[in-house]
């Protein structure tokens, strides 16, 4: 009997913290908007390599992850199909360049974010910036 294995895909994302701010990508692929760094975890990769690689991939600078924030799993945080995140906390070092995926890379502020923000970005990027006011992660759930 064939069994064909179906899971939602493994990505990871990452808050990263640089020049007061934190760094949103403008996406060159739909869907499109602006979105934190980060993509699908390759196979014989673990999630905090596939971090800091995707982050350096489409932001150019060095990241040092501090923490690791949340899991997103909604089945319709991405339009395209089901996927998993593994939202980190990093700091960047370096120039900022977008790079590979990504047609730009900015730094926003809390009271600077973009209009159109990709997936479940907006809700990520929101509770970051509850979690640093408050000390308090996002509930499982």
């Amino acid at each position: 009997m064939a069994h064909t294995l179906r899971t939602p895909l493994l990505t990871v994302d990452v808050i990263v913290r640089f020049q007061g701010g934190i760094i949103l990508i403008e996406r060159k692929n739909p869907p499109p908007g602006w979105a934190l760094p980060g993509g699908f975890v390759d196979v014989g990769e673990s999630v905090e390599e596939a971090a800091i690689r995707e982050a350096r991939e489409e932001t150019s600078l060095d990241v040092s992850l501090i923490e690791q924030f949340h899991v997103y799993s909604s089945p319709d945080r991405d339009p395209r199909f089901h996927t998993v995140s593994v939202v980190f906390i990093g700091d960047g070092a370096g120039v900022l360049e977008g790079r590979d995926d990504a047609a730009r890379a900015a730094v926003f502020t809390a009271d600077s974010l973009p209009a159109v923000i990709a997936f479940d970005h907006g809700r990520i990027v929101t509770d970051y910036f509850r979690y640093r006011e408050s000390g308090r992660k996002p509930p499982v759930g």
